[in-house]
């Protein structure tokens, strides 16, 4: 076997449903990796809202080093001591009272809809079934996931599609207000949509959806796949919003880049997913539940939870100057360490060609959607790596507007 690999391997081996960058990063640390060249790069990606504590960090590496020589994996045949010790926790520091593990925000997401749909036909009968999502929102890869997300590019082609799924305009509480019925089971909403381009719900459409769910006897979903874990400046969004959902889902971060999601909720509404309705080979996973228990006590911290804030202010305030600088973009929305602007007009669908600029000049990014650059460093990103981040993004700026054509 070959020991040389390199972006050409990709297309040779793999399914060709993701296009990589011609990089190949092979060393991570804090909040820089290192290409096989032995380029250094700026992360302001973080996996895609994931590694909330950088690359390699200690306290994940010792928590993953001491359960690897315990137990690695036992099934959900028998339960393990880090799985309930990172579930007891969770219902510590949420409205939730139960938890169930997965791998994924994709697989969280489709426990939270399974169990929407099954609480609502054990409860009320098979006709309380419709899920009201929201134009533009992104929930997973499954079937049954890309079909409540609001984007109709990911479920062409996947036809025919599961049905009883509405979308609604975002922010928009009388369009709400008109759809809603007794056959709602669930509502189902991103705190600020990420993959639809770091829009936030507003306080008033958040408390709105709380009001009609308990008036029509549905289930307030939040997606907190993306906003969770510290990302956005409280351990999950929904604490600033005024409101408490009655599921929620939770991944990205949660692991800290160990693959692991979990949902969670009330121990009444948990009583729908009975003994044999919904399960998961590797959910609870001994590995990841360490890790995550790890991360979590991280993120929890005081000073951490202060290093967003300040990192935020940071980090708006050099796009709001560049933008000002440049105008390729305009001023950045978002909160704590998610944030993202709307590129201009001359640039409208070629956000990626921004990121793709900025990765020649050592510095990662991320669009959310053909108009929009997302930001999502670490959580413990330092002064010094967003200063140095932004002054290669300036560069990268510079070079772009002096030949906007290109």
């Amino acid at each position: 076997m070959s020991t040389s690999v390199t972006r050409q391997t990709f297309d040779e081996v793999m399914v060709p449903n993701y296009s990589p960058a011609d990089v190949i990063p092979v060393r991570g640390l804090g909040s820089r990796w290192w290409d096989q060249q032995g380029r250094e790069y700026v992360d302001f990606a973080g996996g895609i809202a994931v590694t909330v504590l950088g690359h390699a960090n200690p306290v994940m590496i010792k928590a993953l080093d001491e359960q690897a020589q315990k137990l690695w994996h036992l099934s959900n045949v028998v339960t393990n001591e880090p799985a309930l010790k990172l579930a007891q926790r969770l219902t510590e520091l949420t409205f939730a009272e139960r938890v169930f593990f997965c791998n994924s925000g994709g697989e969280a997401n489709e426990a939270a809809f399974k169990l929407a749909r099954r609480w609502g036909s054990t409860n009320f009968g098979p006709q309380k079934h419709t899920i009201i999502a929201f134009d533009n929102a992104f929930h997973g890869r499954t079937l049954f996931t890309v079909c409540v997300g609001g984007q109709p590019k990911y479920t062409q082609g996947f036809e025919p599609l599961p049905g009883g799924i509405q979308h609604l305009p975002f922010n928009d509480v009388a369009a709400l207000e008109a759809a809603m019925n007794d056959q709602v089971c669930a509502v189902v909403m991103e705190p600020i949509q990420g993959e639809g381009g770091l829009i936030p719900a507003t306080p008033e459409f958040a408390q709105a959806a709380r009001a009609l769910c308990d008036k029509h006897k549905a289930l307030l979903v939040f997606d907190e796949v993306q906003t969770g874990n510290g990302r956005t400046g409280t351990l999950y969004a929904y604490e600033q919003l005024g409101v408490t959902p009655d599921v929620m889902t939770t991944a990205k971060g949660l692991g800290g880049g160990f693959p692991i999601g979990a949902m969670l909720t009330t121990a009444e509404i948990a009583k729908a997913l009975a003994f044999g309705t919904h399960g998961s080979t590797y959910g609870g996973n001994p590995l990841a539940c360490a890790v995550a228990g790890a991360v979590l006590e991280e993120v929890c911290k005081p000073e951490l939870i202060a290093n967003v804030q300040a990192r935020s202010q940071q980090l708006k305030g050099g796009l709001a100057e560049l933008s000002t600088r440049h105008g390729l973009f305009g001023p950045p929305r978002g909160n704590g360490l998610l944030v993202g602007v709307t590129v201009a007009d001359s640039w409208r669908g070629k956000a990626k060609a921004i990121v793709n600029a900025a990765l020649a000049e050592g510095l990662w990014l991320l669009v959310a959607g053909p108009d929009v650059l997302r930001f999502a460093p670490a959580l413990n990103i330092t002064q010094t790596d967003i200063d140095d981040g932004l002054q290669r993004l300036d560069r990268v700026l510079a070079l772009l507007a002096a030949a906007p054509s290109s």
